[in-house]
């Protein structure tokens, strides 16, 4: 592996400017930097999650892995034409996805984001996928991203909303359905 962090601080941001994983230095706001900010982010969220006592082993499992793949990803954004992310990583999160949706009842409404502590912060988490999927794609536009970064980012935050589901259903036995008002 590469250089380890010996001193953490460096000055060299100062002006405004970061070094990516080649080398080169661009702007903190550039749309890479936001893009792999925002993965970092997704991770963090993430961390909280898996912090919150009682987790099921199978999810703590599911989201142990997205985490090191989330870092693998924030790499391969850090460093221009560098590729981690494969079609396979996508694949398990869909067989992730089916294992958990299918011990669930068909959702039939739309829920609030809640449910429970854990169930709460995995809405934070998918939400906060939502908008690293969102970096991505501006991203995207400017310059190359592999294909399989924003499928993947998609596909988190689906699996994500169907853990928050989970979740819920561990936590109070059910989620919180959405109550339209009408005619207030």
């Amino acid at each position: 592996m590469g250089n380890r962090l010996s001193k953490i601080y460096t000055r060299t941001g100062d002006d405004g400017t970061t070094g990516l994983g080649d080398g080169s230095r661009v702007s903190k706001d550039s749309p890479r930097v936001e893009a792999y900010g925002t993965i970092d982010e997704l991770n963090s969220a993430i961390g909280v999650l898996l912090a919150i006592p009682a987790i099921p082993e199978d999810v703590s499992r599911c989201l142990t892995a997205v985490q090191h793949e989330l870092f693998d990803m924030g790499g391969e954004l850090c460093i221009p034409g560098h590729t981690a992310i494969r079609p396979a990583q996508v694949t398990r999160l869909e067989e992730e996805l089916d294992g958990f949706n299918e011990k669930l009842p068909a959702l039939k409404e739309f829920i609030l984001p809640g449910g429970g502590p854990a169930a709460a912060a995995c809405h934070l988490a998918r939400t906060v996928a939502r908008r690293a999927e969102r970096r991505v794609w501006t991203l995207a536009k400017a310059e190359a991203v592999s294909a399989e970064v924003p499928k993947y980012l998609n596909r988190l935050s689906d699996l994500l909303f169907v853990i928050a589901r989970v979740l819920a259903r561990h936590e109070r036995g059910t989620e919180v359905l959405w109550r339209h008002e009408r005619g207030k």
